[in-house]
């Protein structure tokens, strides 16, 4: 037995686009909802209408155009909830797994309202069957309305005429990746009630930090509608990351403020209209590779529910998913409209929610054709032309589980790369595991030897030390191996390559020389990061020494081991570090020869041989090709400022001042001579990592042709005289 119903109200024919459910005025001035829905290979579509009580009344959608169900009906005003019952045979031997029973939420719903919990009657199949091998081929007949959130219809003519896009350049751009609940949930400057929200990190005390610190553009965590899993519910866990979507229209509801009958979509985007006032951009973290209805096995919440088979890549057994992602399924992009599907979404978000860019997770299961990654496939291909996508930022994570799926360097010159030699090879200098420094001549300079090609530029390197995938900065100087626990998989899952080193006690110490030293390589590694040729990614709270307790994957940890510890800020042994990064991204901000917008040509461009790039051994001589090969701690990098390809706004030249920068990863001190004519008389100290009493301050003078001792794992930043 179905819950109570009420009469179903009329529906007229409506129209077959746009998608989703669009409040708007009807034949002779009717206010109403047109809801179209595409559901390829249904037999039946009908509209669930829900009032405030919960109670149903359907309606038949008796349209079909181009396999859009479709019809308008009268008097749906915002703040409606509905949902969709789609008919067609149960056969999941051919992938088919229709189930009028389930209630499915609309893919264009732009709003949600309601939790997703698991019982069992949010499956299609009947979960408890005896014959577990055979399970996902019976049908569960309960009625799952009663279990599941809503769409809700929601009204916006909003035109963003008062906003202003910040457009930051590529080569400007300094990234930070936060979460919204966990960088505003304990910040002491936010009203409590706004905390965890998108109205905390509209505040001013939530801008004012990002402000301070310099950066450019916000990468928020997914902040699509998302479910959480049930492995994890069983355990009493959330999906705190979010990595597990089932709206890809709607701002996650639990992350508002002012209630989730539609008002998410204004507050999301006043908290959006307040960073670009602040010139702050706007980067989404999406996930279209695939959904939280997981594989055969798996709840049927949407997708499955419309058509399974053609939203989802299926085996040659169709009872099986293909899974390129790890998460039990992947949506099938070649499929038109599982293309149409996700190119809406991201039209939707940049022109109606303001938005500036997108981080695709495992953009490679995206760039698959039937089987292969293809540069040419028709996600890539379509996101090249479209009009809207093409000018905004798109950045590949370039990679997925599946064969042949990593693909670091290969996307199109569109794209921008999160650049994981990058993180690999800086994390390795620093710890002293690097045969030879050849790699990290590369990685500092831009990664020439991965995008020099087709056009592509420095800034197609997102360049990161850490993500929210991992540990955080102070971990991987803290810990050697990975402490999860507390995830409740007995310490398997997350990665055991973490390329970390805890500098001689595992996690928190009292030892002040253990603490010095570990204060010292975040000093290291920050300085690199933000002086590296390319698109610097910091982590929300590695300017504050946030800790997860050795934790690489606290992605089900929604409380105080993930959300940021502001209370560090006022702490003696951190404050110093936040300092240091603000001043850091100042200076990469003041000096174009730091964001450079097209590669180093490491050839003489003036009669006096100054080359635009230059290496030193700590001889202070040219490095030589032997040089790269030979076991070394400590190089010296030479950046010219007078040799700036590109001009200026008016025309002029690009010119700067010119800098060496010494890194020095071994565990004694070293010598170092500075290199004389013509490179330079002197130099002025801008930067010493050595420690919080720095031996050289900030605007010491070192005379050229002489010798220094740089201490043990230091970076010195000098410019040139």
């Amino acid at each position: 037995m179905r819950g109570a119903r009420r009469a179903a109200p009329p529906v007229w024919p409506g129209t077959p686009t746009p998608l989703g459910a669009r409040f708007r005025t009807g034949p002779d001035g009717v206010a109403g909802t047109n809801f179209a829905l595409w559901a390829g290979g249904a037999e039946a579509v009908r509209l669930c209408l829900f009032d405030e009580r919960g109670r149903e009344s359907q309606v038949r959608l008796t349209e079909l155009t181009h396999e859009i169900w479709h019809g308008f009906v009268p008097g749906v005003l915002p703040g409606r909830r509905y949902g969709y019952r789609v008919e067609g045979r149960w056969d999941p031997w051919t992938g088919a797994r229709w189930n009028p029973a389930k209630l499915l939420l609309d893919p264009y719903a732009r709003a949600v309202d309601g939790e997703f919990a698991l019982p069992p009657e949010v499956y299609g199949h009947v979960r408890d069957w005896p014959e577990q091998a055979y399970a996902d081929t019976v049908r569960d007949e309960r009625d799952s309305a009663p279990f599941v959130p809503k769409g809700v219809v929601v009204h916006d003519d909003d035109d963003w005429s008062d906003d202003r896009r910040p457009k930051t350049p590529w080569a400007d751009s300094v990234i930070y990746e936060l979460h919204v609940k966990g960088f505003t949930k304990l910040h002491p400057g936010i009203p409590e009630e706004l905390r965890g929200t998108y109205a905390g990190l509209t505040h001013p005390a939530a801008i004012e930090h990002l402000v301070k610190l310099g950066v450019t553009a916000v990468e928020l965590l997914p902040v699509h509608q998302f479910a959480h899993e049930d492995h994890l519910l069983r355990r009493g866990l959330k999906n705190y990351w979010g990595y597990n979507s089932i709206g890809y229209f709607a701002p996650h509801a639990a992350y508002a403020a002012s209630g989730t009958t539609g008002e998410q979509v204004g507050e999301f985007k006043r908290m959006v209209r307040a960073l670009h006032a602040a010139g702050i951009e706007v980067i989404l973290d999406v996930v279209y590779n695939h959904t939280a209805e997981a594989g055969e096995l798996g709840p049927t919440l949407s997708l499955k529910g419309i058509d399974n088979r053609g939203y989802y890549r299926l085996q040659p057994d169709a009872r099986r998913y293909a899974d390129y992602t790890g998460c039990g399924n992947t949506l099938h992009v070649v499929q038109p409209q599982v293309l149409r599907l996700i190119t809406d979404s991201l039209r939707y978000w940049v022109t109606e929610m303001g938005v500036d860019g997108f981080r695709f997770d495992l953009a490679a299961a995206l760039a698959r054709s039937m089987h292969d990654v293809d540069m040419l496939s028709p996600f890539l291909a379509v996101i090249a032309q479209d009009p809207v996508l093409r000018r905004v930022k798109l950045i590949a994570e370039p990679w997925d589980i599946g064969s042949g799926g990593y693909q670091v360097g290969a996307f199109p010159p569109l794209w921008t790369e999160w650049n994981d030699r990058y993180r690999d090879t800086v994390r390795d200098f620093w710890r002293h595991a690097l045969p030879d420094v050849r790699e990290m001549g590369y990685r500092l300079s831009g990664s020439s030897d991965l995008y020099a090609w087709g056009g592509r530029r420095p800034y197609a390197s997102v360049n990161f030390v850490t993500a929210h995938d991992g540990f955080t900065l102070r971990d991987l100087v803290s810990y050697h191996g990975k402490h999860n626990e507390a995830n409740g998989e007995d310490n398997r899952d997350g990665t055991d390559d973490n390329r970390s080193w805890n500098c001689g006690a595992e996690g928190e110490t009292d030892d002040e020389g253990v603490r010095a030293l570990r204060r010292r390589q975040l000093r290291n590694l920050l300085t690199t990061l933000l002086l590296s040729t390319g698109v610097p990614m910091l982590v929300a709270g590695d300017e504050l020494g946030r800790t997860q307790g050795g934790n690489n994957n606290a992605y089900c940890q929604d409380g105080e081991l993930s959300w940021l510890d502001w209370s560090l800020l006022d702490d003696p042994d951190w404050r110093p570090l936040f300092d240091l990064t603000c001043r850091l991204i100042a200076l990469r901000h003041a000096h174009p020869v730091l964001r450079r917008r097209a590669f180093f040509s490491g050839r003489a461009h003036s009669a006096d041989g100054l080359r635009d790039l230059a290496w030193f051994t700590a001889r202070g001589a040219e490095m030589t090709e032997r040089d790269w090969y030979a076991p070394a701690a400590t190089l010296g990098m030479y950046l010219s400022g007078r040799d700036i390809p590109g001009r200026d706004e008016r025309g002029a030249a690009v010119v700067d001042d010119s800098f060496l920068a010494v890194l020095h990863a071994g565990h004694e001190p070293t010598g170092f001579t500075l290199p004389g004519a013509p490179w330079a008389t002197g130099y002025e100290v801008v930067v010493d990592t050595s420690g919080e009493d720095q031996l050289r301050a900030p605007g010491t003078v070192l005379d050229a042709d002489t010798d220094i001792t740089v201490p043990a794992r230091t970076v010195l930043l000098l410019r040139v005289l």
